[in-house]
């Protein structure tokens, strides 16, 4: 076990890991797994929901499919694949995939609207045809590349991207492209928008295992490579997790990854009510927190986070 963070009135890490509502929480240090816990009945074998860290995993799909040649670029115009959105406004074709990756497409967002409680959080979360969501709700208030805005429909629009730049379900691609190659322990699902619909939730409905998200990890802090095998290449993992604003306005924020600009170099997938992929290729280093909620806030998470691998250097 790694020396860790002292928890709050000198409650050992274990006691912190419980009051904080979580429910998995795992160090891999040099691709030894160092510290493995699991609190409220959960296990190694739990299958738990990444909320937006899938988003992380849809990128590296989006990175995989333009390796193979499926997708030319990233700067190819969303329309090539989503010919749809043309037809209802010809500025879709200024989209770029780079835009939908970088949360900079100039989409509108509102979380709420009236009538309550109404709005595009309630819309692309809880939708049961999430396809037509995102072509017929998409709409665009500003232009590509200006401003930063966390938005679910560019989610959702890279995952109709997939299906049809490689003719297979979202499932089906992660399956033989990401999850196979990397020797998962357990299989992983996608939630659904509806059984009849059939498309995975993008923006938040991967469920795996703490060790599984551990290896998705692992696998950025080895430039892609896995057992001898590239899965993705080692320039997709630099231009999706580096703090960069020639291309896009936030440098904190890439394709689908949070970059830690208080520690050069880490970065971190991150999902709602406390969900992380934290890794620090400085240190050889990924941590895993997943929970029922945030317990304390980001920041202290962070620091948390900062301080184990800080720890492992």
């Amino acid at each position: 076990m790694p020396p860790v963070l002292a928890a709050e009135a000198g409650e050992d890490f274990d006691g912190f890991l419980r009051q904080t509502d979580t429910l998995t929480f795992v160090v891999v240090h040099s691709d030894e797994l160092v510290y493995e816990r699991y609190f409220a009945g959960s296990s190694r074998q739990t299958l738990e929901t990444s909320f937006s860290v899938a988003k992380s995993v849809v990128s590296t799909l989006v990175g995989i499919a333009i390796d193979e040649g499926a997708i030319s670029s990233v700067e190819d115009p969303v329309t090539d694949y989503v010919p749809e959105l043309a037809e209802r406004d010809l500025r879709f074709e200024q989209i770029t995939l780079r835009h939908l990756l970088t949360m900079s497409s100039g989409l509108r967002y509102q979380e709420q609207d009236l009538p309550l409680p109404w709005g595009d959080d309630i819309a692309t979360y809880y939708g049961t045809d999430l396809r037509e969501v995102a072509i017929d709700g998409a709409e665009i208030v500003r232009p590509p590349g200006q401003e930063w805005l966390y938005n679910n429909y560019n989610p959702l629009l890279l995952g109709l991207v997939l299906e049809r730049a490689t003719s297979m379900s979202v499932s089906e691609y992660m399956a033989s492209r990401l999850w196979q190659p990397l020797g998962a322990e357990e299989d992983a699902s996608w939630s659904l928008d509806s059984e009849e619909s059939g498309f995975e939730k993008m923006e938040s409905g991967l469920n795996a295992t703490a060790v599984d998200y551990a290896r998705f990890g692992a696998l950025y802090l080895h430039n892609g490579e896995w057992n001898g095998s590239q899965i993705v290449s080692a320039d997709w993992i630099r231009a999706a997790t580096a703090a960069d604003t020639s291309t896009d306005p936030n440098a904190s924020y890439q394709y689908f990854w949070w970059v830690d600009l208080d520690r050069p170099g880490r970065f971190y997938g991150l999902g709602n009510y406390g969900q992380y992929v934290y890794v620090a290729p400085d240190t050889n280093t990924v941590v895993v927190r997943l929970g029922r909620d945030w317990g304390v806030d980001n920041d202290t998470w962070l620091a948390t986070f900062r301080e184990i691998a800080d720890s492992l250097r």
